[in-house]
């Protein structure tokens, strides 16, 4: 145990630390997260009466969202709702904790960050890790062969998180799935096509679309030199050449994986490709590639995704690229990613030369791929459900609208308002009660201030910082002449408006609006 003296002193070692970053305008993450930990090391101190004080704050890895944040969060919400929905989806929804031995063994090396909660009532549950597991539990589990939905929900990882990266414990996930039997590549150029359409609409900048197979990637290591125990192992060391360089990548397969050196030089050279169908029917002639009959029904399909992807008018953002591997082991077919790029330049694959600092993603805003095998795993008579879908990377796009409203100083309005029922003059309560019950019973969203004889400056003044469009203005001569006086908070036109006609005039100017 510290000693109280101990305590005091890494009090004031991390005060100086939340300080410095202060006075460096570090980001609020940063700043949060070396304030909770000046609270617990406060907290272990103690009060006066002995007791541990209480700290306030969000446990690891979770954040709260204030009703800014919330709005732009909305607006994304049904930016990808409405699209889902364009595109013929349904939705369902699960439990936000399964079985664990629902989920164990399907995420490979990742399963170690499923959290595990404590036995209750004689079962053994999780937190779900993802929603593609659930799915495909609810597809095994009602016999649906055929369905396409899409499921927002939080899911949960034991990661050592990085807010300040977007790296969360519990987040959102937008998942869009197509399960059932049709013809090859059009389903899975639909996910595509539905990926194009989001990122294009929320506007976050330039990005670019990886496609690969995990059929391609299994070939290529069986005619590499890869032994069949480790294409697993091995697939997901290939996985991080988004995030290390191609010496650390090796590294990691030839000392901690065993791997032969020569196995990784020839996976190195295929894996530094990209291109388009072209790159496809290439590779269908290479001497090794052609030897493996996965990697050809891999690179078969993939040209003709392409073909369909012409026709979708997304080939602009498409990139085939042979070191894309996704770590999840459920993947069977198809796997891609979306990427944003700076500036506008796209990420040049395992550059480390000229100015390769420029050419680097921001990062995986979308993922998804074919997964034939996982409904397989849950039926009890093995029957397939092929299935492909694609997961909107949300807490990501979040961060980065955020930012932008921030640095465009972007008014973002937290509620929607239409109209606020103001009195020019005192003793009109009951007056404004009643005209705003009218608004509501229509349908109007409107607004009333909570005190009985407020000032109508103090009332304008509210509807200039919340963005409510219209006042609708009560007073002394407006009750006698039977007359609303509306009030524009733009350009504070005033125009007299019947009683009788009110609500349909404020209907029509908040519908032009």
């Amino acid at each position: 145990m510290e000693t109280k003296t101990q305590i005091q002193e890494a009090i004031k070692v991390q005060g100086g630390v939340v300080r410095k970053l202060k006075s460096e305008k570090a980001s609020k993450e940063q700043i949060d997260e070396e304030v909770a930990k000046l609270l617990e090391l406060k907290a272990q101190l103690g009060g006066d009466d002995g007791k541990n004080q209480f700290v306030l704050k969000t446990p690891k890895g979770t954040r709260d969202y204030n009703p800014k944040q919330m709005a732009i969060r909305e607006k994304v919400f049904n930016t990808i709702i409405g699209c889902f929905k364009r595109h013929g989806a349904e939705t369902i929804d699960t439990p936000v904790f399964e079985l664990k031995e629902t989920l164990t063994g399907k995420y490979g090396e990742d399963s170690k960050l499923i959290y595990d909660l404590k036995d209750q009532g004689g079962e053994l549950l999780s937190l779900r890790y993802d929603l593609t597991v659930p799915f495909a539990r609810y597809l095994a589990m009602n016999k649906i062969t055929n369905i396409k939905r899409y499921h927002i929900a939080k899911v949960y990882r034991r990661d050592n998180p990085a807010m300040t990266r977007g790296r969360y414990r519990e987040f959102y996930q937008c998942d869009f799935d197509i399960a059932g039997q049709y013809d090859a590549m059009i389903p899975d150029a639909e996910c595509l096509k539905i990926v194009h359409e989001i990122l294009s609409a929320l506007e976050l900048g330039d990005f670019r679309i990886k496609v690969n197979d995990r059929r391609i990637l299994d070939g290529m290591f069986a005619v590499c030199g890869v032994p069949d125990d480790k294409f697993r192992t091995i697939c997901s060391t290939v996985d991080k050449l988004d995030k290390m360089s191609w010496e650390d990548v090796k590294k990691e397969m030839v000392v901690e994986k065993g791997l032969s050196e020569e196995a990784a030089d020839q996976i190195g050279q295929y894996v530094s490709m990209q291109g388009g169908m072209d790159l496809a029917e290439r590779l269908l002639q290479d001497p090794k590639m052609s030897q493996s009959k996965q990697a050809c029904a891999g690179l078969s399909d993939i040209k003709l995704l392409f073909s369909y992807l012409q026709l979708f008018q997304v080939t602009d953002k498409v990139v085939f690229d042979l070191s894309l591997a996704r770590g999840l082991d459920y993947y069977t077919g198809v796997i891609y990613e979306a990427v944003l790029t700076q500036a506008g330049v796209a990420p040049v694959a395992n550059d480390t030369q000229n100015g390769a600092e420029e050419n680097v993603s921001v990062g995986s805003v979308a993922g998804g791929g074919r997964y034939d095998g996982l409904v397989g795993m849950f039926d009890p008579k093995g029957r397939k459900v092929p299935c492909v879908g694609v997961s909107i990377g949300i807490e990501r796009i979040f961060s980065i609208m955020e930012q932008k409203a921030e640095a465009l100083a972007e008014k973002v309005r937290t509620t929607e308002v239409q109209v606020m029922v103001a009195s020019a003059q005192k003793n009109l309560l009951e007056e404004r009660l009643r005209l705003v019950t009218e608004l509501w019973n229509a349908g109007v969203k409107a607004e009333v201030m909570y005190k009985k004889n407020p000032k109508l400056l103090s009332q304008l003044q509210h509807c200039e910082e919340a963005g409510i469009p219209l006042v609708a203005i009560l007073g002394e001569q407006e009750l006698k002449d039977g007359v609303v006086k509306l009030r524009v908070v733009a350009t504070r036109e005033e125009v007299d408006v019947s009683r009788a006609d009110v609500i349909s005039e404020i209907k029509r100017r908040t519908s032009e609006a």
